[in-house]
């Protein structure tokens, strides 16, 4: 039997350099919200309902594929006090 020999390396080199850049700002931005919650001792829930969203949405954010809007990351940066992103 034949084994498939996969080069993750070879198959990384291929996603463009922008998409990796916004997969690594996507997931860093939710971990900061998720480090942000635990420190507060908020559940999704609570900072749903606290910035006037559904929970549902904020655990879209904390799986690292969601794209945030401008909008959504000032909501977040003034709720927390802290910038969620610096540019």
């Amino acid at each position: 039997m034949r084994k498939a020999y996969i080069n993750i390396q070879e198959i990384f080199n291929e996603i463009p350099p922008e998409l990796r850049e916004e997969t690594r700002m996507s997931f860093a931005i939710s971990d900061k919200i998720a480090l942000l919650m635990e420190q507060r001792g908020l559940s999704k829930k609570q900072l749903a309902t606290a910035i006037g969203k559904r929970p549902n949405e904020v655990t879209r954010w904390l799986s690292g594929e969601h794209n945030f809007t401008i909008a959504t990351l000032a909501k977040l940066s003034t709720f927390f006090g802290i910038p969620i992103i610096t540019i």
